[in-house]
């Protein structure tokens, strides 16, 4: 009788033990929370013409269930960083994936487009935190220029989904028939990684790191986050190149459907220029650590002007052809997989303390930003792609400018390895 608990002991110590999270599989993980937010907005594009029918929508206002949601998410990113900083990173992922489960659940049943978009809304805002979280648990880890290589491959993994979505979406409205079914697959697909989140990954904020929700102490991380001239150039202008990118998003449907007349091939289009960045990505994480961040993005920004240049050329030319705007486009979208997760591993290095509320401070910037920027580009559609190329071509401008303040005028720098970046 005595030997009950001991041998139940030696039993338990010969069971093997759960193997941690390791740097490739957090990696995933990562990245696949952020694609959940991606398949979110990219899925749906290939059915948009069917909802407009559906919800008796006209006009370029059937864009506004893309860009609302990411809107909102920019605005919500202030909110996870924050209480991240306070609880840890876990549970403040967990009722973000659990939130955007619910929500998608409600959009596959709105009875209007108005009901669409409010739900729309909400989803964007309380799910902010599976973009928002992912750098932060990152920095937790790392920092420097072993992070950008870090966040270039989970781009690389993040941005396979985009470049499948779409025809994913199309998958699913042809085989259902409505594209209610889209969200019905977003909800089976925030199940699976809400379950993967809860059994796997471990807490990543030390309890020496844990601040206090104090309005004024977390104001002042945010607004120290985004103050630095060092790295405020960085925040501001990412979010106006991929404002463009957002523009692109908003009004690719219409784009290729009919301004080139190529609707029954736009999910391959798409996955061309998403593909790109996925590319662009995995080359970024394999030079990134030996070049330094600042010089390869920095590279990346010169070119994504000079190609942008080309566009507006060729959209102001009678009868601008599909086979001239895609290869371009594609090669806008790769040189911003070298530009993103440079110019936000620059932007993150200092905040290692804060990494929480400096990640949502820049996330509300970016987003916020970029999304009312998409937006007013998606609006300006007006058949042809001009207003696309313009605005291609003005934020590279604008964010080359900002750099240069950061940078005091000096740009392809050291890396932040040889700059004593943690």
């Amino acid at each position: 009788m005595g030997k009950g608990p001991a041998m139940a002991t030696s039993q338990a110590s010969v069971l093997p033990a759960r193997k941690a999270l390791g740097e490739t599989e957090l990696m995933w993980m990562m990245a696949m929370l952020m694609a959940l937010n991606a398949f979110g907005i990219d899925a749906i594009l290939p059915a948009l013409d069917a909802l407009a029918a559906d919800l008796s929508v006209s006009g370029n206002d059937r864009q506004f269930v893309i860009g609302v949601y990411l809107l909102t998410g920019g605005i919500g990113s202030l909110v996870p960083g924050a209480l991240a900083d306070r609880f840890g990173r876990r549970p403040v992922l967990l009722g973000a994936v659990a939130v955007y489960i619910v929500l998608s659940l409600l959009s596959a049943l709105a009875p209007s487009y108005d009901a669409l978009i409010a739900v729309r809304a909400a989803q964007g805002f309380f799910a902010a935190g599976i973009v928002a979280l992912p750098p932060a648990i990152i920095r937790d880890r790392v920092g420097g220029d072993k992070m950008a290589r870090m966040m270039s491959l989970i781009f690389v993994i993040f941005l396979m989904v985009p470049a499948i979505a779409p025809t994913i979406g199309e998958a699913i409205l042809q085989t259902f028939g409505s594209w209610r079914a889209i969200f019905a697959a977003m909800v089976l697909l925030g199940l699976v990684m809400g379950t993967w989140v809860f059994i796997r990954l471990p807490e990543s904020l030390t309890e020496e790191n844990r601040q206090p929700i104090v309005p004024r102490a977390i104001g002042a991380n945010m607004l120290r986050a985004l103050t630095l001239p060092s790295v405020a150039g960085y925040v501001i202008g990412s979010a106006l190149v991929f404002g463009a990118l957002f523009g692109f998003i908003n009004s690719s449907q219409q784009l290729i459907t009919q301004t080139f007349g190529a609707g029954d091939i736009f999910p391959l289009v798409f996955a061309i220029c998403a593909g790109s960045m996925a590319l662009a990505s995995w080359s970024n994480s394999r030079i990134v650590e030996r070049f330094g961040a600042r010089r390869v993005s920095h590279t990346a920004l010169f070119a994504f002007i000079a190609v942008s240049a080309v566009q507006v050329m060729l959209a102001f030319q009678p009868g601008e052809e599909l086979w001239h705007f895609v290869p371009l486009m594609a090669i806008n979208m790769a040189l911003l997989g070298f530009i993103g997760s440079n110019f936000g591993a620059i932007a993150m290095n200092p905040f290692f303390a804060i990494a929480g509320a400096a990640s949502s401070a820049h996330g509300f910037v970016r987003m916020t930003t970029a999304a009312m920027l998409g937006g007013a580009i998606g609006y300006a559609y007006d058949g042809t792609a001009r207003p696309l190329a313009l605005a291609l071509l003005a934020s590279g401008l604008a964010c080359l400018a900002l750099v240069l303040w950061s940078e005091k005028g000096k740009l392809f720098g050291p890396s932040d390895a040889e700059m004593g970046g943690h």
